[in-house]
């Protein structure tokens, strides 16, 4: 799975409105300031960021996409961020998740 077909997956699944256009806008917004919602774009381009990955379309497993959160997960969890930027980074986290499960059953259905 690559790193924009991850989230759009998000974007389909999560409880919280995290896309500003389809996936290549939303992370270019995020990387630029200008996200709709200043915490989801926080996190997309903290995301994209950590998994170190080449370009938004280059592959990402499920490890790097689920540790490159671990970050974020801390940096929400202080006295003084914002509650919601730590509910949508858990959301994200079930939802990475899912995306990849949901992969491993197709692939094992195909095979």
């Amino acid at each position: 799975m690559t790193f924009n077909e991850l989230l759009t997956y998000m974007g389909a699944h999560c409880k919280y409105d995290i896309m500003d256009g389809a996936a290549a806008e939303t992370l270019s917004k995020a990387q630029a300031g200008s996200h709709k919602n200043e915490t989801a774009g926080h996190i997309i381009r903290e995301l994209y960021a950590k998994t170190g990955v080449a370009s938004p379309d280059a592959d990402l497993d499920r490890a790097t996409a689920i540790n490159s959160m671990g970050p974020m997960r801390l940096f929400y969890m202080k006295d003084d961020a914002p509650v919601e930027g730590f509910r949508l980074v858990e959301d994200m986290v079930r939802e990475i998740d899912g995306a990849y499960n949901e992969e491993a059953l197709n692939l094992k259905e195909q095979g």
